[in-house]
């Protein structure tokens, strides 16, 4: 597999260790010791994915994550000992993909990265030759972009597989347990996921997220894209 992967991990050994197998993927792997540097060498080299630990030192994990969020959508795998469903539910809510725990199996880790650059892949390969509309959105699956009038509204892998999901479902519900099969492919995971990236994506369409109008939650059936906003240009 051909790829770049950037691991920020302030453990020297263990940043090797994960590097040492990756490469026998055939990846191009880089490390750094802290977030600051990982910045200052994303300005120059483009990483397809990223392996983030939360304990860093000075800025932490959780803000990199923030900050690089912001403008990019490359795959995010955190990976680190914080084990609390709070540790999870944050890093999913600032726009990981993968949360993996420490202590784990090189080679298990290697895999779930190879996994991850496949579906990300996959996603930017998709050729569909129309747009869906909904409100002031336009959701380009050629591109795999979405945009409100002409800004691109930045989303990650994973936000845009749900979005995209539910807008070829044209206003029907789906719940989350068929959302998280369909893009997760693994009908024994977490469905909590899809209730963070729902929130996720309320927050980057919705003027008010506590009272969404676009992406709708129907009671005991999920969620579903507004009918009434399907088609328009308008807001």
């Amino acid at each position: 597999m051909k790829g770049n992967v950037l691991i920020i991990e302030d453990v020297r050994e263990l940043a090797e260790l994960i590097a040492l197998y990756l490469r026998k993927e055939g990846l191009e792997v880089k490390y750094t010791e802290s977030a600051e540097d990982a910045l200052t060498l994303l300005d120059g080299w483009k990483s397809d994915l990223i392996i983030l630990d939360l304990n860093l030192p000075g800025m932490d994990g959780f803000e990199f994550l923030q900050t690089w969020r912001k403008n990019h959508d490359t795959p995010v795998m955190i990976v680190s000992a914080r084990n609390a469903d709070e540790d999870l539910i944050t890093g999913l809510g600032y726009g990981a993909d993968e949360f993996v725990t420490k202590p784990f199996s090189p080679k298990v880790l290697s895999a779930r990265v190879c996994a991850l650059l496949r579906r990300a892949r996959t996603q930017e390969s998709v050729v569909v030759s129309h747009v869906f509309r909904f409100g002031a959105f336009t959701l380009d699956y050629d591109s795999c972009t979405l945009k409100k009038g002409d800004e691109k509204i930045a989303l990650s892998a994973k936000e845009y597989e749900v979005l995209a999901f539910l807008c070829k479902q044209a206003g029907h519900p789906e719940g989350p347990e068929r959302i998280y099969s369909e893009i997760w492919k693994n009908q024994y995971g977490d469905v909590t996921t899809i209730a963070v990236h729902i929130q996720r994506l309320r927050k980057k369409i919705e003027d008010d997220p506590t009272n969404p109008r676009y992406i709708e939650t129907v009671h005991a059936k999920g969620y579903r894209i507004n009918p009434d906003y399907i088609g328009e240009n308008g807001s």
